[in-house]
């Protein structure tokens, strides 16, 4: 087993007033070289954007992009034609393929928007682009793991376009949980997003994460009530 540990105050900051960002990965003007991806997940960005603020028009492609809203909400169009307001508890997916605008606004007056969002890039390129949204009444988790977004097909998750998987997991204070990869090869990155918890004998505090490989089953303890982000992603 080899581990990396990625602590909250080692992530790159910015504020735009508008928009404060932690990202885990490189990203925009904040750059460092042993931070680019892990594996196949490229970008980790931890966004609150202020009411009545958002991304304009702009254009990706050749990306699996997943949000997951954690409080308030966001008004998405694209080029596709779709447009809807996801809300906490929603995860949105994106399949940038060969090409597509979009917009991604907080239409509330008065409160801001906190959301996690997430590249993977794709097993292939130029591929139709797709979009998709689901609630998974996240809020209702115990002890349990929800897989929200994966290319495998296990249940009823959204459909992301590489054999991957994001899980959000909940754990009372002083459970424990095993999380059993799909795939033996991939390895998985982990961040608490509050509470404090082990996983595999290192100790997370709020937004820490470790990022584990050449395991194919990753042991968490919940030291106090704790919600957790897992991704899993081929490695090359």
């Amino acid at each position: 087993m080899k581990t990396v540990i990625h602590q909250e105050n080692e992530r790159g900051k910015a504020d735009h007033g508008w928009l404060k960002a932690a990202h885990s990965f490189s990203f925009a003007s904040w750059y460092d070289p042993a931070r680019m991806h892990f594996g196949m997940l490229r970008v980790l960005n931890d966004d609150l954007i202020a009411p009545g603020k958002g991304f304009g028009m702009h254009p990706h492609n050749d990306m699996e992009i997943i949000t997951i809203i954690l409080s308030g909400e966001l008004e998405h169009k694209d080029s596709m034609g779709n447009g809807s307001v996801i809300r906490t508890g929603d995860v949105q997916v994106m399949s940038a393929g060969s090409g597509v605008l979009h917009s991604e606004f907080n239409p509330s007056d008065k409160n801001p928007t906190r959301l996690f969002q997430l590249w993977i890039f794709p097993k292939e390129k130029n591929i139709e682009p797709r979009y998709g949204q689901k609630n998974f009444n996240i809020r209702s988790l115990e002890n349990n793991i929800q897989t929200v977004a994966s290319g495998f097909n296990i249940g009823d998750e959204l459909y992301i376009h590489q054999d991957a998987a994001v899980s959000i997991c909940k754990l009372n204070a002083e459970s424990g949980i095993q999380y059993d990869l799909f795939r033996k090869e991939n390895g998985v990155y982990i961040m608490n997003i509050d509470g404090k918890t082990v996983v595999e004998g290192n100790k997370l505090g709020n937004r820490d994460a470790v990022g584990i490989t050449e395991k194919d089953y990753i042991e968490i303890k919940a030291i106090e009530d704790t919600e957790l982000l897992i991704v899993e992603v081929p490695m090359k």
